[in-house]
């Protein structure tokens, strides 16, 4: 389906570039839109020329060609693969996933696949992807190794994005420091802040180059709105169609605001099981290193 989509709108840009018609220009096309908007319960219903359907859509020109993913094991499956569907969708660009290590990657639920490439082979990125995960999220993001290599390719991207707790990965870089910025629900204000971030709580925010998502499904709506930044609001609503991207959960919940007391002191209380040791350990190891490296 989303190569048909594609084909359509490369075939929809070139007629509307295409100054000798393919098609009679007495010929009609009926287009019932039956959309109700918020001002009025009114159908509309019109007419137009098959060759003005055909320019209708407009799609904006990009120079985005390269997108990297990074994936490790333990990364949340959706936070990578949401942001890839979406980005797959951009004509002209190349969209990798990028392991830290070489071998294959195991996801958080258990999918294993292989990586495209690995950091050390990457040195140039248009955009760069963190998605987040849990236990090895935090590890990574004490991985001075992968650290550096992020900072090296911000100096190359036009977007740095992360979603969910990969913002804990891109906040240990730095490259926070002084932004506004969102993120998972635990803990996020005080996490961002200790990066020089400015908790935003919004489900995706934007500062200069830098896009921040909250939890796993919001990487896929900051994904559509770089989308309709770089391609535009049409091209991004028909990629939505696409996936009938329109989400109707069954029952109010999906962030701290909406969840009952008792659901969120639970979640806390997981979360935090594993995530506390996981952290103090790390710093303790951290603060022994620097010990260490001032002694000598």
């Amino acid at each position: 389906m989303k190569n048909i989509l594609i084909l359509i709108l490369v075939i929809l840009s070139i007629c509307s570039c295409n100054e000798e018609k393919t098609q009679p220009t007495n010929e009609q096309v009926k287009i019932n839109t039956n959309i109700k908007t918020q001002d009025t319960n009114q159908t509309d219903t019109f007419s137009i020329e098959h060759d003005e359907v055909m320019k209708s859509v407009e799609i904006k020109d990009h120079e985005v060609k390269d997108i990297g993913i990074l994936v490790y094991d333990g990364v949340n499956d959706l936070d990578a693969l949401g942001p890839r569907y979406v980005f797959k969708n951009i004509m002209g660009a190349n969209v990798f996933t990028i392991a830290v290590e070489p071998g294959n990657i195991t996801t958080v639920m258990g999918l294993e696949f292989i990586p495209d490439t690995t950091i050390d082979k990457v040195s140039h990125l248009d955009i760069l992807v963190i998605p987040g995960g849990f236990k090895e999220t935090i590890e990574n993001s004490y991985n001075q190794e992968l650290l550096r290599w992020i900072r090296t390719i911000d100096t190359t991207t036009k977007y740095t994005t992360s979603v969910c707790t990969g913002g804990w990965i891109l906040g240990k870089t730095g490259l926070l420091d002084g932004k506004r910025a969102t993120g998972n629900w635990f803990r996020a204000k005080e996490i961002l802040a200790e990066n020089g971030a400015t908790f935003t709580g919004d489900r995706y925010t934007q500062d200069g180059k830098y896009w921040t998502s909250a939890g796993v499904t919001a990487g896929m709506d900051m994904s559509l709105a770089i989308l309709a930044e770089l391609t535009g609001e049409d091209y991004a609503q028909a990629v939505m169609l696409d996936m009938e991207y329109d989400p109707a959960p069954p029952i109010v919940g999906g962030n701290v605001s909406k969840t009952k007391p008792h659901v969120l002191h639970f979640m806390k209380s997981m979360y935090g099981s594993i995530a506390d040791p996981l952290f103090e350990a790390l710093q303790k190891e951290t603060r022994s290193r620097s010990d260490t490296l001032k002694k000598n």
